[in-house]
């Protein structure tokens, strides 16, 4: 690895928030309460339609709730 090579706009934007995710506490909660409410509405959508829950189930319930996540990062 060159020591020399240039951060890409990416590695700098993950850097800033890495380092806003760090030293914001409340900025951080947000994130987190943000990733567990989705996963939480996912999982109650999901045992609304079934009575018991296997593993297959909690990995599609992580998946779909990563996706919207994601989605609402995104949106512009």
């Amino acid at each position: 690895m060159n020591i020399f090579k240039r951060k890409s706009k990416l590695e700098k934007a993950v850097d800033t928030l890495t380092e806003a995710l760090i030293n914001d506490k409340d900025y951080y909660v947000a994130w987190q309460t943000n990733i567990a409410m989705e996963f939480k509405d996912e999982w109650q959508c999901k045992r609304s339609k079934k009575k018991y829950l296997n593993a297959q189930d909690v990995h599609e319930i992580a998946n779909e709730a990563a996706h919207n996540f994601l989605a609402n990062l995104t949106k512009l």
